[in-house]
């Protein structure tokens, strides 16, 4: 009889541990993360543009294998949270999704085939924090580097990708393709 006492106790603390979002908070969430996605995003937008200006993707691609992780992390200071971009189709291992992000990008793939409309997701994470999920959807302009290889991309284009990125599986993107996901922790 003890035992099953001591396991009432401990159920009743493990679900006092569990915790969920209020939809006022989920509200707050999502607002902050799109914030912090398109700010993350024109960041690194207006930096890759200047890039392109410079030298086309013969200046972009150098660009982003070295500063595009170290601007995402620039942003996470400023908002104190943890920004990540990543996807099921990557270029850079540094951004390898987890297995909750595998989860989501599956999730919004599945939603865009069926032509629903692709909404930020907000959930507690494994930690206990408040996590943060929202889709990157491919735009024309970045169908040079990530477009199908002897159509968008050239083929010196993608040599000089892979000279940067071995393992790079990031082309064969459409226009209003599936890029990735952002992926967001908020700190507690």
């Amino acid at each position: 009889m003890k035992n099953y006492g001591f396991l009432l106790v401990f159920i009743l603390i493990l679900s006092g541990c569990t915790k969920t979002l209020s939809e006022e908070q989920k509200d707050k969430y999502i607002t902050e993360g799109k914030e912090m996605a398109l700010a993350t995003a024109n960041k690194l937008g207006s930096n890759l543009s200047q890039k392109m200006k410079e030298g086309g993707v013969k200046e972009a691609v150098p660009f982003c294998n070295t500063m595009a992780n170290p601007l995402t992390e620039e942003m996470s200071k400023k908002y104190n949270a943890e920004i990540k971009r990543t996807s099921d189709k990557l270029r850079n291992d540094k951004n390898k999704p987890n297995e909750e992000e595998n989860k989501i990008i599956d999730y919004y793939k599945k939603a865009l085939e069926a032509n629903k409309q692709l909404e930020p997701v907000v959930e507690i994470d494994a930690s206990g924090n408040p996590h943060f999920y929202g889709p990157i959807i491919m735009q024309k302009k970045c169908l040079a580097c990530h477009g199908s290889v002897g159509k968008e991309v050239s083929v010196k284009t993608d040599s000089l990708i892979k000279s940067y990125y071995s393992n790079d599986k990031a082309i064969g993107f459409k226009e209003g393709d599936l890029r990735g996901i952002w992926s967001i922790t908020f700190s507690n």
